[in-house]
């Protein structure tokens, strides 16, 4: 599906940070290409051999102060993706008193290391709690993993990614809360059906939207 963000909705202030987020991740590829290196390669380095399902790096990438999570993985050998990561922000539960666990969006990476689409999926993918659109969205321009390990670089590339495509999260996860409603199926039953596994899906295009964004403010006179 296409997602085309309503940037008459979004402020000043806010457009210049979409803008800032994609100058940070082009600095990473920068920095990695110097040397030969890619973002999946950053992740699977010292990894041993890859194997589907499993996550990588071994125990996750995990920020204690933001409450961010992400790992990387394989595990749709008919889709043109090399792997996907899986980002999280881990919720507090003060009745059961332990996190709950919030999936923001799935992150698809090709052959080379690079992004090249987005995706929401079901409940049992992830095992998460469920949290609806309305829940999710707010949240998302939380994400962030503040230190070095495994990949400085990394970690400042998927913090500013999320960052970046944060409105074509939303329309994503809107979408996804959409067909489950359309369904026709119980809330429950639907959310642990393997027949639906990705929810909703778009294409990403880092030098499109950037140039999107650029017009816009051009037009608004910000630079």
């Amino acid at each position: 599906m296409e997602i085309q963000p309503d940037l008459s909705a979004i402020a000043d202030e806010e457009l210049e940070n979409l803008l800032d987020s994609a100058s940070r991740v082009r600095e990473c590829y920068r920095v990695l290409e110097k040397g030969g290196l890619n973002i999946v390669g950053e992740i699977l380095k010292g990894q041993g051999t890859f194997y589907e399902m499993e996550h990588y790096p071994k125990g996750d990438v995990f920020d204690r102060d933001t409450r961010c999570q992400y790992y990387y993985h394989a595990h749709r050998p008919d889709s043109p993706e090399h792997g996907h990561f899986h980002t999280f922000l881990r919720v507090p539960d003060e009745v059961h008193g332990e996190d709950r666990t919030m999936h923001l969006v799935a992150i698809s990476m090709d052959a080379w290391g690079y992004p090249i689409g987005l995706f929401t999926t079901n409940r049992w993918v992830t095992d998460e709690k469920w949290h609806t659109a309305d829940q999710v969205i707010p949240h998302l321009g939380e994400f962030e993993i503040d230190h070095a390990s495994p990949s400085w670089p990394v970690n400042i590339w998927i913090t500013h990614f999320i960052r970046l495509y944060r409105y074509h999260v939303a329309g994503l996860l809107e979408a996804r809360d959409q067909l489950i409603q359309s369904s026709g199926i119980p809330l429950r039953e639907i959310l642990e059906n393997r027949d639906f596994e990705v929810l909703s899906h778009c294409s990403v295009d880092l030098n499109a939207w950037q140039d999107t964004l650029v017009r816009e403010c051009r037009h608004r006179n910000l630079q």
